[in-house]
């Protein structure tokens, strides 16, 4: 698990390789990642959009940017919380996605928070220690 912060809203994500929706011999790998968001804080707040930055083991990066999360822009009020699965193919056994969500309060004020970084791993591939 990945755990972050920000203006009193808590993401934890919690990644997961498929290895029966991948295809390694064709350089096909996919995950599946979950996300809790959590608001913290004393105030009503709405996940308006999201960001995406998505890096392979070869360095190619992909931004990806857009409304909600799986179609939805959750409120939540303080205490409450929202989780969803979403997933990623890549191309190489490996990599990491980071990015934000903005956010609006009930007073109209826009915030990002954060999405901590998380490792995107194979658990099928070999690793050998030099």
């Amino acid at each position: 698990m990945y755990c972050a912060t920000t203006n009193n809203i808590q993401i934890t994500v919690t990644p997961r390789f498929l290895s029966d929706e991948s295809a390694p011999d064709k350089g096909h790998f996919v995950w599946s990642y979950s996300i809790d968001i959590e608001n913290r804080g004393g105030r009503t707040v709405q996940l308006l959009s999201r960001y995406w930055k998505i890096v392979d083991a070869a360095g190619r990066v992909q931004e990806v940017q857009g409304a909600g999360v799986i179609g939805e822009q959750p409120v939540l009020p303080p205490g409450e919380s929202f989780s969803y699965t979403s997933g990623v193919p890549l191309t190489t056994p490996s990599g990491f996605m980071a990015g934000h969500y903005v956010m609006e309060a009930e007073s109209g004020e826009r915030f990002d928070v954060e999405v901590p970084a998380f490792s995107l791993d194979c658990t099928d591939e070999r690793r050998i220690v030099h």
